[in-house]
């Protein structure tokens, strides 16, 4: 797999570094809105090992408010831009809608994070497909409009209806990496279940992103508060490791990294 002509190998795992230019993000909204700031993290995170960088700009923490295409763009591009002006580093953007993700291509990202996995915005396929990004397709639901009767299956399912789109649209599966959806659309007990179950996904036969860092399901379990869930995410990125999966998106660069590498040794043993 290429992101911006950077090689990934399906078969082990890379560091997805967060880097939110939003004012009301759950773990660290307004820390990198300020173009300098923005910069100084992204170098930061590549010094602790980050494979690709993440830009989002809009808060998709539960309850949060819809930010317009515009505004959106013009939080992201200007940072995509600096950062592959001067950095030597893929970046995706985090985005549902088209407009924004077609933008962010132009900036120079190769790779468009959506956590509605097509299902939102009815462009964002072939946009996908158009640019010839890479994409990750996440799991999400609207549980109050359509509750789970088996959460495992219905989460395939919902995936598979987003490789459908994928597929429709054009876009080559060497492109899709999918993503079971922690914290979005589940309760906690929910969330335990999807972690519990990870191995189960890889069925679908594509490469696999994880995000949990700093999530509920961690704060929930252990009765912590948002700066102090480190420990609980490095389990979930051993975790996943363990059950082969590619990409860890997550803000504690050096120690997810280091947890991740271990890991992938003590699975790699013959």
């Amino acid at each position: 797999m290429f992101i911006n002509k950077h090689e990934f190998d399906v078969t082990k795992g890379y560091i997805m570094g967060i880097l939110n230019v939003t004012p009301d993000s759950f773990s660290d909204g307004g820390k990198y809105c300020k173009m300098d700031e923005a910069l100084y993290r992204a170098e930061e995170m590549i010094e602790e090992g980050a494979a690709i960088l993440d830009v989002g700009g809009e808060s998709t923490r539960p309850g949060y408010t819809e930010v317009p295409e515009q505004e959106e763009i013009e939080r992201i591009v200007p940072v995509i831009q600096a950062i592959r002006d001067r950095f030597d580093i893929p970046v995706s953007a985090d985005t549902c809608k088209a407009k924004t993700a077609a933008a962010a291509a132009e900036a120079g990202a190769g790779m468009i994070n959506d956590i509605w996995g097509l299902r939102k915005d009815p462009d964002m396929a072939d946009v996908i497909a158009k640019k010839e990004l890479v994409c990750c397709l996440m799991h999400n639901r609207n549980k109050e409009k359509d509750p789970y009767v088996n959460l495992i299956d219905d989460i395939k399912t919902d995936l598979q209806t987003s490789l459908k789109l994928a597929e429709k649209a054009g876009i080559q599966k060497e492109k899709v990496i999918l993503d079971p959806g922690i914290g979005f659309g589940k309760n906690t007990g929910e969330n335990l279940k999807v972690l519990q179950r990870l191995g189960d996904f890889r069925e679908l036969g594509y490469p696999f992103l994880l995000g949990t860092s700093r999530k509920s399901v961690i704060g929930n379990t252990l009765g912590l508060p948002v700066n102090e869930r480190l420990e609980g995410t490095i389990a979930t990125t051993v975790l996943g490791v363990m059950e082969g999966y590619m990409f860890f998106r997550v803000h504690d660069i050096r120690a997810n990294y280091r947890a991740m590498k271990m890991a992938e040794a003590i699975r790699e043993v013959r």
